[in-house]
Order: C-alpha cells, then structure tokens, then sequence
C-alpha cells in the first residue's frame, strides 16, 4: 500500500509512522527543507520509540519514508495541515490532481464539515474524514467522517485500513465536531467555566473526572495539551454552526489572548515549565 501523507507536524508524523508500522510505503509532504527535516526526525523518534518497546524494527520502517511530493500511485492521502478551511480545500485539491482516479482522500480534520471540504473536489465520493487522535501511535481510535457524497465503497476501503494499522474505526455522520470533538470541547468548556467561577482548582477538577468518570486525563490538561488557542477556533466554529451552547468562557478568550496557550508556551492552566 502507498500513503501520502500532507504536514508532517505532530499529527501528521503520528499518522506516519502507523502506517510505517504497518509495511505501508509513506511519502510526508512538507512545506520546506527544514519542516521536512524535521518531519522526519520526529518520525524515526517515534519508529525508535516503539522498536524499543517490542515494535517493528526502526531503520527497516524508514527505509519506506520518503519525504517529497504526492505520488501518482498513491492509494491513500491523508492531509494533516492546520484547521484552516482555505488552507485544507486547496490542499486537498492539489492532492487529488496529483493522483489517479482510484485513490481515497482524507481529512484529518478534528470538526470541520466534510461537505464544505468536499466542496471543490471532483471526485467527492472519494472523499472522507479520517479523524486520528493524539498521540496517533498510541490511541486506538479512529473517528470515520461520511461526507454525503462518500460512497460505501470508500468506506469499506477505509475500514479495512484503519483494522490494518490495529485502530478501531467508529463510523460518524458528517457534522460540525463530528462526535468526538462536539462532547470532548463542551466538557472543556464547562471546565473552563468553572474554574472562572471559582467552583474547584483546575487539578481538582481534572483529578475528580480522572478519579470519577475515569478519563485518561482531565478536560483542563487536555485543553493545555491542546492548545487554547486550537480549542478556542474549534469553539468559535462550533458556536456558529451549532448554537451558544458553545460560546467560548472569557477565561478562555483572556488565555489565549495572553499568550497562555497550554504546554507550548510553557502556560496554560497549568504551568508547563
């Protein structure tokens, strides 16, 4: 199987090296020589971290990494590039001219809608959303968008994919913040909320959903690793499309526009430093 995939950030490295480990051929598509430099070193981390944990061996995987353009013969593309609509459809269209008709397009998109996505492709029933989660080696699950247009046969390809690399695909409608994001950002915000009005401590909080509903991590760690920021333009979006029960918290608004965007700025709720 050939896979390409579009930014090689965190998600799109992750996403990678899943497929690496899965005897994919992979082509990373970066905007320059050091993004994509670094794209790669972020890959052969992840490779040697899993090798040394009982996976795959490293260097055998990356002798199927090339970084470079989209290759005709690619059977899948997954775009990985910033929430951006503008950035993502014209991303998406250059991939989709770039290979044969039989190739399957992705969004790795965490809420955007997969019809607005679709809206300048030819070929939409090619298309669909492929929502991983971070961090995509280690999470099992994968969140499938069916746009309107997606044939079933497209899914069918997906599904068989997403089991080939050892994830769950749970199959979603498309719908602004599909299933995932929709819950997981109003419990952010709630939390949020909170914390504004003085209800708890952003460690209690967190600590009563780990300890109480059994989260991984609590929804304040979850919005730092995030990024406010991030979680403020998904907000934003949903609050528009889906009503005010999504309308970002002043604290969050008041975060983001210190710089106080979560661990990669060294502060969020939390200090990170």
């Amino acid at each position: 199987m050939k896979v390409a995939v579009i930014g090689g950030g965190r998600m799109g490295a992750g996403i990678a090296q899943v497929f690496l480990a899965a005897d994919a051929h992979v082509t990373v598509r970066e905007a320059n020589e050091a993004t994509a430099a670094a794209a790669r070193e972020r890959i052969a981390q992840g490779l040697r971290i899993a090798e040394a944990k009982g996976g795959r061996g490293a260097e055998e995987a990356l002798g199927r990494l090339e970084i470079g353009s989209v290759p005709s013969d690619a059977d899948l593309v997954v775009e990985a590039v910033p929430e951006d609509p503008a950035l993502k459809i014209r991303v998406l269209a250059e991939a989709e001219a770039a290979v044969g008709a039989g190739a399957v397009l992705a969004t790795n998109s965490s809420s955007l809608s997969v019809a607005e996505l679709a809206a300048g492709l030819e070929r939409p029933e090619r298309f669909v959303g492929l929502h991983f989660f971070n961090p995509v080696p280690v999470q099992e699950l994968v969140e499938v968008v069916a746009g309107p247009g997606t044939s079933p046969e497209t899914l069918d390809l997906i599904r068989a994919w997403v089991a080939g690399i050892g994830k769950t695909g749970v199959v979603i409608k498309d719908s602004p913040g599909f299933a995932t994001t929709r819950l997981g950002v109003l419990a952010g915000l709630e939390a949020i909320r909170m914390v504004e009005e003085g209800v708890a401590s952003p460690e209690e909080i967190d600590q009563a959903m780990v300890l109480g509903y059994r989260h991984p991590m609590g929804p304040l760690r979850l919005s730092d690793l995030v990024g406010l920021d991030v979680r403020l333009a998904i907000a934003e979006y949903l609050c528009e499309r889906l009503g005010p029960r999504f309308e970002p918290p002043g604290l969050l608004r008041r975060k983001v526009a210190a710089g106080e965007l979560g661990r990669k700025t060294g502060r969020g709720f939390y200090d990170w430093n």
